[in-house]
């Protein structure tokens, strides 16, 4: 049984074992699903370069129509990476999308979804990377997984120890701003992952769109947390 397969199976005995990874009410809570794709066309590489102005019209569209979050990108081939040489690499860059954004207010809360302790924290501050970055470790019934909480609030990292017992539900950080994210508009990147590889604090949340199959076997759908609505 590959471990995608004992996670599913996992979540499915045990619903009451999930908990939430940010406020959200099914009954009246409204989601908008950003593409950043290039089927998007309803931006360009100068607003999406500027990260006042990108974060500027990512607050317009929720707006619009008072969408509680955005959210969306697991592997999604975006064409945003572009703003930023931290993705450039030898060859092809990197602009495959690992994880699930969720676009919010700076000071959004941000919950431990699963029981777990903290593997490791790290502050990634360079112009489009994590920013303050905090990574669980969680045992279901013998399978092994990690999430990652990314471009949080500095004041999240603070009284963190590695081995931190964590509890489901318990709030273990907040969404960061502009000025401390690495410099994106607000919102948190989930993921998660089967193995570290030895990584602390940081793990590849973009990665080369050839590699995908890769990345899909240790990278499950974060969506079987999270159980938005598709």
């Amino acid at each position: 049984m590959t471990p995608a397969t004992k996670l599913t199976t996992y979540l499915k005995a045990n619903p009451t074992a999930i908990g939430k990874v940010v406020d959200y009410d099914t009954a009246k809570d409204k989601l908008y699903p950003f593409d950043f794709t290039a089927a998007n066309t309803d931006t360009d590489i100068d607003t999406i370069a500027d990260s006042q102005k990108f974060s500027e019209w990512i607050n317009t569209k929720l707006a619009a129509g008072n969408y509680r979050y955005g959210i969306g990108g697991y592997m999604e081939h975006r064409t945003i990476y572009a703003r930023s040489k931290h993705f450039d690499t030898d060859g092809e860059p990197r602009r495959l999308h690992l994880g699930v954004d969720i676009w919010s207010d700076a000071g959004t809360r941000v919950y431990a979804p699963l029981d777990g302790t903290v593997h490791s924290f790290r502050d990634n501050n360079n112009f489009g990377d994590y920013g303050p970055t905090i990574i669980l470790q969680h045992d279901l019934d013998g399978l092994q997984l990690f999430s990652l909480y990314g471009h949080l609030s500095r004041v999240s990292l603070h009284g963190l120890s590695v081995g931190q017992p964590i509890s489901k539900n318990q709030q273990i950080a907040t969404f960061g701003d502009i000025n401390e994210n690495g410099n994106w508009p607000p919102h948190l990147h989930f993921q998660l992952m089967f193995d570290m590889e030895g990584k602390a604090g940081d793990y590849p949340g973009v990665a080369r769109f050839s590699e995908k199959d890769k990345w899909l076997k240790n990278i499950p759908d974060p969506n079987l947390i999270l159980q938005f609505p598709k």
